[in-house]
């Protein structure tokens, strides 16, 4: 709807802060026409603007409204207009909280918080005798919180007392930009980014939407706890320049009690700040469900490419000498994935392996085993390849070929989760999915794709994008593969992406079978790195040019540097070492001079810590770090 001359409804202005004081989140109406308000809100960080004037509201589409409050369908529809402000309420917390695992020990969920509480009508006493005021159950409440990481905002609709559905249709939530506002656009969840204005895009955008603003900042828009509602994407608005839409992928049927998922908003001077204030999706999702979660073990895992019981085998070996702690055995195990008639309760006729055996010994030598399963068959057979699947001993499921978007699948793949859990299953979801923080709630979900990664064979360029984009969202099964030719990088940068990007279960070797490996010393590196980490620190990077991250696990350190297509001089400031202490530090870098045909070096340094470290990258290289302290003779 477009704005007419308006003025600010003062008795509405609520402001709220963030717990250090940088973000400024103001909420106000303004009277459109002598009878219609609509809600609007602003944004600043540090004083910068990061949303000027935007709209906020649900679409409804209720007949059921129409005839208990008295009033014409379209007004039903624009939910966002004429909704009466009645009250405010205003909460703070500050707590810690450890998860199951992540990329840090310890979790801080610090937040303001304010609900803005409101009713539709004009009337009261109409409103109550539907049952729509009982005990000051409003009819929807705007809820809005500021961390220290970000801003979110959600609507909630309290328990009426006449059982009445909301038939949602989309929301009027928006975004309006600063000018010349440039935006990372990405059209789907596997698809490559391109650096464009806020004007004449081909579709919608991805979450989460990483801009750079004109004022320094860059801000991103993401989406959280979507567990049972329509996924979010990003739309042009039609009359208003520089204006992103909330835009649903269809329409939403619920009963209230009921909240929409969080619409989030970071903005950070360093655009590495985004990526460590990353914690805000996890802290905005209920937490763990899962009562005893002993039996959810992260680790790296190798593909078996060729189903045959040898080389599962081969691959049960390579894993246990190298490290790994999974073997997944991927599509076509038990029929043509794509086919409904396949059975994922047995192994094809056309497959010549055993599956207890291949488990019994993968156990043996301490390796766990993964599998494949297509959602047809996951649709179909769920409630029965559960406790089969617990009783062979797997370990976890991928879930392939996932519907997403709309409200159905979406609520489909999180009981989906939920069920898996049940059955002590881990589970990663392939394709177009996308997390909104439901592995803290349910954190058998280990990783997901959503992103364009090796099996579509990305450059430097791209995977530089990736961790102040998609990796904002939560992990990401990359599957980062090393020896294949295809591969658009040098070798460092492929052993670099396995610290730099995060997945609880990290696929590696993803193209690659046991034989490729020939004793290159480099590969010590993916022997040691670890899945999920005690410690994460951001040491400096720029979207889409280069970015360098080190984690800890126990005592050691571990560390990764890529750079895009362009060669350029990387410095690794070592201030998360204690200082004047000596540190082993065993690089990994690309070297034309070593003869092996990967030609990575491996080099040791001694070091101090706090000293800081200086690397000649190749265009598209990087440089992988395991540091360690010396100790005293």
């Amino acid at each position: 709807m477009m704005v007419q001359a308006q003025s600010v409804l003062n008795e509405t202005v609520q402001k709220l802060k963030s717990p250090d004081g940088a973000y400024e989140f103001t909420f106000y109406q303004k009277e459109i026409k002598s009878t219609e308000k609509q809600m609007y809100y602003t944004l600043s960080y540090k004083g910068k603007t990061v949303v000027l004037e935007s709209e906020l509201g649900v679409l409804i589409e209720n007949q059921t409204f129409e005839s208990a409050l008295g009033v014409p369908n379209d007004t039903c529809k624009v939910w966002g207009e004429n909704l009466k402000f009645t009250d405010v309420q205003r909460h703070s917390s500050d707590k810690t909280w450890k998860p199951v695992y992540g990329e840090n020990a310890t979790i801080r969920d610090n937040y303001n918080e304010m609900t803005l509480l409101f009713r539709k009508g004009e009337n009261p006493k109409q409103v109550s005798s539907d049952g729509y005021d009982k005990n000051k159950s409003y009819f929807m409440n705007v809820v809005v919180r500021a961390y220290n990481e970000g801003i979110a905002v959600r609507y909630d609709f309290p328990e009426p007392t006449n059982g009445l559905f909301l038939h949602i249709v989309g929301e009027q939530t928006q975004f309006a930009m600063p000018e010349a506002t440039l935006a990372y656009y990405e059209p789907w969840a596997q698809g490559p980014y391109s650096l464009l204005p806020l004007k004449d895009w081909k579709g919608q955008s991805e979450r989460p939407l990483t801009m750079k603003l004109t004022n320094g900042l860059t801000v991103a828009i993401a989406e959280a706890q979507l567990t049972d509602y329509a996924r979010m994407k990003f739309s042009l608005n039609a009359s208003k320049p520089n204006t992103l839409q909330a835009t649903l992928y269809g329409s939403v049927d619920v009963i209230p009690a009921y909240s929409t998922p969080w619409r989030v908003i970071m903005a950070a001077e360093k655009a590495t700040d985004l990526m460590v204030n990353n914690s805000i999706i996890l802290n905005l999702n209920p937490e763990n469900q899962i009562k005893d979660s002993s039996w959810i073990k992260p680790g790296k895992v190798i593909r078996v490419a060729k189903l045959t019981q040898a080389d599962a085998k081969k691959c049960v070996d390579f894993a246990a000498e190298r490290g790994l702690q999974y073997i997944h055995l991927d599509a076509s195990w038990y029929g043509p994935e794509m086919k409904m008639s396949s059975d994922a309760t047995t192994v094809s006729e056309t497959k010549d392996f055993n599956m207890p055996e291949l488990i019994a010994y993968a156990a043996s030598r301490g390796i766990g085993v993964w599998v494949y399963v297509n959602q047809r068959a996951l649709i179909q057979q769920l409630d029965t390849i559960l406790p089969l699947y617990k009783k062979w001993g797997l370990k976890g499921i991928k879930f392939g070929f996932v519907q997403v978007g709309n409200q159905r699948w979406t609520t489909w793949m999180h009981e989906a989760v939920k069920k898996c859990a049940d059955y002590g299953l881990m589970v990663d979801i392939h394709d177009e999915y996308r997390p909104t923080g439901f592995s803290r709630t349910y954190p058998n979900l280990m990783t997901q794709e959503g992103i364009r990664g090796n099996e579509e064979m990305p450059d430097a360029d791209h995977n530089t994008i990736l961790p102040f984009t998609r990796f904002l969202a939560g992990p990401a099964d990359y599957t980062i593969a090393y020896y294949n030719n295809r591969i658009q990088n040098t070798h460092a940068h492929q052993l670099a992406l396995s610290v730099v990007y995060y997945s609880p279960i990290q696929f590696l070797y993803w193209y690659d079978q046991p034989s490729a490996y020939q004793g290159e010393a480099e590969i010590e590196f993916f022997d040691k790195v670890k899945a999920v980490w005690d410690e994460t620190k951001v040491l400096n990077g720029e979207v889409g040019e280069y970015v360098t991250v080190a984690r800890r696990s126990g005592k050691e350190w571990f560390a990764g540097a890529i750079t895009n297509n362009e060669a350029r001089k990387i410095t690794i400031p070592t201030t998360f070492l204690e200082k004047g202490k000596k540190y082993m530090v065993k690089s990994f870098q690309d070297d034309d001079s070593v003869q092996t045909r990967t030609k990575v070096a491996v080099k040791d340094q001694v070091v101090k810590g706090g000293a800081v470290l200086s690397f000649d990258l190749k265009a598209s290289g990087g440089v992988a770090l395991i540091i360690t302290e010396v100790k005293k003779k």
